[in-house]
């Protein structure tokens, strides 16, 4: 009986926060406000210092710091050495001095006019001085601005402050107070657990995930790729645990030693609903644990601090933008649009709480101040957009996206899609390769061709891939597989990408020419077309009349596949199939 209640239990919170959190995400977010900020708040309404209808925050936070562990793995697979490298002086420049200035500043606030001791305040300064990549990222690719300078250099500096979590994390173990944490190991032997799990878990992702993650791509079990996937990150992240180690760093350990992998866009697919499930149950459980009596007890102090926040961030972040060499009005742009707390706060002011150095009341007070800042956002970037932004001027844009920068995304990549991929990469496209045959992949790779791993149908993979800023995709892909449903759902997914498909027959042609696909393509026509003419000129005919005869050849198909595709019926047109075509001259 006692466990039947349990699962009835469960069954019912399940029930209140997941609607309470789906009511609230789609109100904020059709305010403008972001789902974090729909999170927290439905968290303190359904928790229990409001309506009191869910309680045990503290086990639901438990489970819902797994979100934050594959946060950190997919943070991690984004850090291919290629796009560290193009972007390594803004993310260690920019990023690093931003981080330590703005967490440096904060600091001196809190220590100066809250009276915090000076451990205490590096606890609230540093979690402070992040900002929320959940919540500005959407902003720059609604804005269309992550192609640009500018974007690259929020984006660099958001990816920096991602990295800075793990030594964040540890510094505030550092000046633990709490007596569970002096009665562990000491410090030197901490270091060097460190430097061997993590050179256990990159020698383990060589040798074993990734032979293991072949395996399973050659058996196509898609289900199976998913469990190894969660069996990664959970291994990583329990093996960081047991050495009393930062199960976070075991997850970004994790992603880093695959993101170079062929299977990277694949695992970052299969992860990312569990990772939006669980980030959500964590903001909610986080706006459970506010405590909502200290921080209205205390609103002027909240509010004060939160524009005091604000300001500062925007303020250094301007200077910092401006030795940089960027135009004051991109500058201060820069500050308001990272001038928020972040959803990393949260899980530092958790540590800072649990290390001993602030007390729970004011974890809630600086929780809200976080919550608060990131409320402001979008109506600062709203309000100043006239002050801030200046008239576009050429070349604003960069000519491919940054994901990985793709211009181009090929489904694909066997004998058809070699050729188009070959060529495009001849006139500098950057190009970026999907395929689910594990030794076409192999075999690519020897001769120097990246392609990854991945059922290029999905619209979860293509986006993972860089398919919102991709100018082309191009489905090159043999058989029957690319369907009109298919397409209308990559084209109402991602209508900025011109659509390129490789048609297996005439067949296929007329189902997918209505449909919204730029070229549709018959994989032979142009070949047999030239064994043709290569025929004719063999038996000595004279050019003319063998361009005479494609000419009328491609003029009647053309003619017959609009009919066909008109009526939809591939009986259409016979008298057009049974004419025939005269040979020599007009007579």
């Amino acid at each position: 009986m006692h466990d039947a209640a349990n699962a009835t239990s469960l069954l019912r919170d399940g029930f209140i926060l997941l609607g309470a959190g789906l009511f609230f995400v789609l109100v904020f977010r059709r305010l403008g406000l972001g789902a974090t900020l729909g999170y927290l708040v439905a968290g303190a309404v359904v928790g229990p210092q409001v309506l009191r209808l869910v309680g045990d925050a503290e086990s639901k936070l438990g489970i819902a710091e797994l979100g934050i562990t594959m946060l950190l793995f997919i943070v991690g697979l984004e850090l291919n050495p290629s796009r560290l490298w193009r972007l390594k002086e803004d993310i260690f420049g920019l990023g690093l001095i931003q981080v330590v200035a703005c967490g440096l500043a904060i600091a001196s606030i809190v220590a100066v006019f809250v009276k915090f001791s000076i451990p205490a305040a590096f606890a609230i300064g540093l979690p402070l001085a992040l900002s929320s990549t959940a919540q500005v990222l959407p902003m720059l690719q609604s804005s269309g601005r992550m192609r640009t300078p500018f974007g690259e250099r929020a984006f660099s500096i958001l990816l920096f402050q991602d990295l800075s979590i793990i030594p964040m994390i540890t510094i505030i173990a550092a000046m633990s107070r709490n007596p569970a944490d002096a009665a562990g190991p000491p410090g030197w032997l901490l270091t060097l657990y460190t430097i061997g799990a993590i050179v256990g878990l990159i020698a383990a992702g060589r040798f074993i995930l990734r032979p293991l993650f072949r395996l399973i791509g050659n058996m196509g079990e898609r289900e199976m790729f998913v469990f190894a996937a969660l069996f990664t990150i959970i291994a990583s992240a329990a093996l960081m645990e047991a050495l009393g180690l930062s199960t976070a760093l075991g997850a970004f350990i994790a992603g880093v030693m695959l993101a170079d992998s062929p299977y990277r866009h694949e695992l970052e697919a299969d992860v990312e609903p569990f990772r939006s499930i669980l980030l959500g149950l964590f903001f909610l459980a986080v706006g459970m644990m506010l405590n909502l009596t200290a921080i209205a007890e205390r609103p002027v102090f909240v509010i004060a601090m939160a524009a005091a926040l604000i300001a500062t961030k925007t303020l250094v972040i301007t200077l910092i933008g401006l030795a940089f060499r960027m135009k004051w009005r991109g500058a201060f742009a820069l500050g308001l649009l990272l001038s928020q707390g972040g959803e990393f706060g949260f899980v530092l002011l958790a540590q800072a709480q649990n290390a001993y150095l602030i007390a729970p009341d004011a974890a809630s007070l600086f929780g809200a101040i976080i919550t608060l800042s990131m409320a402001t956002t979008p109506f600062l970037m709203t309000v100043t957009r006239r002050f801030r932004e200046e008239p576009a001027k050429d070349g604003e844009e960069r000519e491919g996206p940054s994901s990985d920068g793709a211009n181009a995304l090929i489904v694909g990549y066997g004998r058809f899609g070699q050729t188009v991929g070959q060529m495009l990469l001849a006139q500098d496209i950057p190009v970026t390769l999907i395929d689910t045959d594990i030794e076409m992949i192999d075999i690519a790779g020897e001769f120097g061709a990246k392609v990854y791993y991945g059922d290029g149908t999905r619209l979860d993979l293509l986006r993972q891939a860089g398919a919102g800023e991709a100018e082309l995709i191009l489905f090159c892909i043999d058989g029957d597989q690319i369907t009109p449903d298919i397409l209308e759902g990559v084209h109402e997914a991602f209508p900025n990408a011109a659509l390129y498909v490789r048609a297996y027959d005439r067949r296929a042609l007329v189902k997918l020419k209505p449909g919204p696909a730029t070229l549709v393509v018959r994989e032979v026509l142009e070949s047999a077309v030239k064994m043709a003419r290569l025929a004719m000129e063999g038996l000595g005919i004279d050019k003319t009349d063998i361009d005479r005869a494609e000419d009328m050849y491609r003029a009647k198909d053309k003619e017959r596949l609009r009919i066909q595709i008109e009526s939809g019926d591939m009986l259409a047109a016979r008298a057009q199939t049974a004419a025939q075509v005269p040979w020599g001259n007009d007579k």
